[in-house]
């Protein structure tokens, strides 16, 4: 048998193009593999329907946003599911309490504009 690929899987919910592609290309450089989710309606099934180690959550995602998502992964049967990490990434934070993120089941989160740096960082201390 192969050696099972020991590179982590990280899904990313983000609809816009140009925050993904970036972080994609940065995580990818990390040797990370991407599932990409472009609304929050995709992205419990994707989270079924691969095996994912961590997830990057823009809370102003169309169809469900990421304080939503969040907390359907939260009460989801699966603990494969419910446990991951859950890295938020959002443009007005002021909307939100850090006390209104954890109660969502938000691991940590991130203010847009990106910094990449610490993206890298949060995921490899979250995700490994």
């Amino acid at each position: 048998m192969a050696p099972e690929n020991t590179s982590k899987t990280i899904l990313i919910a983000e609809d816009s193009s140009v925050i993904l592609s970036l972080t994609r290309k940065i995580l990818e450089q990390q040797k990370y593999k991407i599932v990409l989710a472009k609304n929050g309606g995709e992205v419990i099934r994707l989270l079924e329907a691969n095996p994912v180690d961590g997830v990057l959550m823009d809370i102003n995602i169309p169809v469900k946003d990421g304080m939503e998502c969040t907390r359907e992964i939260r009460k989801h049967a699966d603990s494969r599911i419910n446990q991951l990490p859950i890295i938020a990434i959002t443009g007005n934070a002021n909307n939100y309490t850090m006390e209104q993120f954890r109660e969502a089941g938000i691991t940590e989160y991130l203010p847009k504009p990106l910094d990449f740096d610490a993206l890298v960082r949060a995921v490899r201390q979250y995700v490994g």
